[in-house]
């Protein structure tokens, strides 16, 4: 067991970067980094489904903020100001249909104040906040500092491999995008669990999946960044939705896995894990011998699948959302040749 499961993890670690590749080489615009994290599947999706319905579609990075929102331009800033808001939300919704006990649970907060409930959540939103700054400077130090640190390394060992880093990379290739990524794999999420609610639950006996806010941050907002880089903001939109349906119900057919092997009411929340983990978990139900060889025929063709992925595709320097390159190359020219025509005008009009 302890032996397959290595091998299991350590094949997915690695094909799973290879594949989302050519999409990581467009967020970055180079092919120096790679992306490790468990929801490959959804950055992978996001970045196809952008390059099919955002190809005339402007990036998030080129929306204007008025100059007196200027300051929103700040990931963090406007990651922080839309959890207080999201928090203080919940948490008047929670003061209404709750219990008064029950609601200040929520926080630990004192029965008979509701200053501090109010004050706790609003705290927590800038914890939340602050975690991410955190992140986001980390992210800085190891591409200042680890990258080439490892490129040493790899080029004497492994020469040409890159470091498959956590999603929070790809965050400062597209501030706005990553936002926008988190609220629409959160609407995802809400519109899957009103689906399992209505429909999957009751006829199938699907288990209910609650949109949890670090997943559909994280995730989403890496969607978004990379269904941005392949279709702008409208396949940041799309993409990061359908990342919010994909992060609901792959965890809910994953707690059918779970369950039998004795860990019931258990489940993760992202893509790889999911869909890795029940597949891989339906063939263990095979047996001690033929569980074990089929885990290591899915691992071996997984792998040869990546290689071939890697020769044919990676290799050859494809990239997706092609055209969504050209019309973001075409209109930066037309907007170059505007701004070069408004100088010459201004400067006959002056000399006139």
């Amino acid at each position: 067991i302890v032996i397959i499961g290595a091998i299991l993890m350590g094949v997915i670690m690695v094909v799973m970067p290879a594949f989302a590749q050519p999409f990581m080489n467009r967020v970055t615009g180079s092919d120096k980094l790679s992306i490790g994290h468990f929801n490959t599947l959804g950055y992978i999706v996001s970045g196809a489904v952008g390059a099919g319905v955002g190809k005339k579609s402007k990036s998030t990075e080129d929306i204007n903020f008025p100059k007196g929102l200027s300051f929103l331009r700040d990931s963090m800033v406007s990651t922080t100001l839309l959890m207080v808001v999201l928090y203080l939300v919940f948490s008047v919704w929670a003061a209404i249909v709750l219990p008064a006990k029950e609601a200040f649970k929520i926080f630990s907060t004192n029965p008979d104040n509701y200053g501090s409930f109010f004050m706790a959540a609003f705290a927590q939103s800038l914890q939340f906040g602050i975690g991410v700054s955190i992140i986001l400077y980390g992210v800085r130090i190891i591409l200042g500092e680890l990258v080439p640190a490892f490129q040493g390394i790899a080029n004497k060992v492994v020469p040409g491999a890159r470091p498959a880093l956590d999603i929070p990379i790809v965050f400062p290739y597209g501030a706005n995008a990553s936002l926008i990524g988190f609220l629409g794999s959160f609407v995802g999420g809400l519109v899957a669990l009103a689906i399992i609610a209505v429909w999957l639950g009751p006829v199938w006996g699907v288990a209910l999946i609650l949109p949890g806010m670090v997943p559909h941050f994280f995730d989403g907002g890496g969607a978004g960044v990379f269904g941005n880089a392949t279709g702008g903001r409208i396949g940041a939109i799309v993409g990061s939705f359908i990342n919010g349906l994909l992060i609901t119900f792959l965890p809910a057919v994953l707690m059918t896995v779970m369950g039998s092997f004795g860990l019931a009411n258990s489940t993760f929340g992202d893509a790889d894990f999911c869909w890795f983990g029940t597949i891989t978990g339906n063939m263990a139900h095979l047996g001690p011998v033929g569980g074990a060889i089929c885990l290591l025929i899915f691992a071996a063709v997984l792998f040869a699948a990546a290689w071939i992925w890697q020769v044919k595709v990676v290799n050859t320097g494809w990239t997706p959302g092609a055209k969504h390159a050209e019309y973001i190359e075409q209109v930066k020219a037309e907007e170059k040749a505007a701004k070069a025509a408004a100088r010459a005008a201004k400067k006959a009009a002056a000399e006139a």
